[in-house]
């Protein structure tokens, strides 16, 4: 069950956290994996570990906001493989604020990796997976694309964003043998999430705040989100497409 042997796929944002762990389900699975990010260091790493264990992955660095950049990895795809399978837009970033401490170049910033970086990525690889008549595609929203979140407006913004646009994705390319998804996770406790955690005064009273806010009263797993993301890249899902997979421990339980 689940099995991606023989499965391209690629996954942005694939040097840490959520990204990682959706990067060594993949493999563990038998797909081949190509990690994508700009941090050179650690998304090297993850693929050397990777290919360590099953062989089948390799590191392509990645600046998402540069449409050019996105194009090269389009290339080098179908350069060395001939195709892609499954693309995992999971590369973002985040902002804390109100309308009233958000500029217009907070948003942008946000636009770029969040939304416009997926679209142009996208974009490279549509016409390939329209020609093989396959292809998945997994986007990264959030809990704050289903609901709003306090003093995360230019977030919100951005996250809503992804879902409309996998929505129109997968109305777009459904009878092109093209599926396209969504997860929308809550807070999920990876590192970067622990070093923000770290800052605060008291980063255990923090801590339990944040994880209170799911009705399961705990942050999720990285692990957690990659067998969601597992799922809908598999051909157990063949019937799934369009949706926004809420994997939230009850934040939006009695909203």
């Amino acid at each position: 069950m689940f099995d991606l042997s023989g499965k391209i796929t690629l996954v942005t944002g694939g040097a840490s956290g959520i990204g990682e762990a959706i990067a060594d389900t993949f493999a563990n699975k038998g797909a081949f994996v190509y990690v994508a990010d700009i941090d050179e260091v650690n998304g090297r790493r993850v693929a050397e570990e990777i290919a360590n264990v099953t062989g089948k992955a390799s590191f392509l660095k990645l600046d998402i906001t540069e449409p050019e950049d996105c194009m090269r990895v389009v290339s080098d795809v179908h350069r060395q493989h001939g195709r892609l399978d499954v693309l995992v837009n999971n590369a973002g970033i985040g902002h804390v604020g109100t309308i009233e401490r958000t500029t217009a170049s907070d948003l942008e910033r946000l636009f770029a990796v969040n939304v416009r970086g997926m679209f142009e990525l996208t974009k490279g690889f549509i016409p390939g997976m329209i020609e093989s008549k396959y292809g998945v595609i997994v986007n990264m929203s959030s809990v704050g694309g289903i609901s709003g979140v306090r003093e995360r407006i230019a977030y919100c913004t951005t996250k809503f964003a992804v879902v409309g646009f996998t929505k129109c994705l997968a109305l777009d390319h459904a009878l092109d043998g093209i599926r396209a998804n969504c997860i929308c996770p809550g807070r999920v406790e990876t590192a970067f999430v622990k070093d923000r955690i770290a800052e605060y005064p008291d980063p255990e009273k923090a801590y339990r705040e944040m994880a209170a806010t799911q009705a399961l009263g705990r942050m999720g797993t990285p692990e957690e989100i990659a067998a969601a993301a597992l799922y809908l890249a598999s051909d157990e899902a063949a019937f799934v497409t369009g949706t926004a997979l809420l994997i939230e421990g009850g934040f939006t339980v009695g909203k």
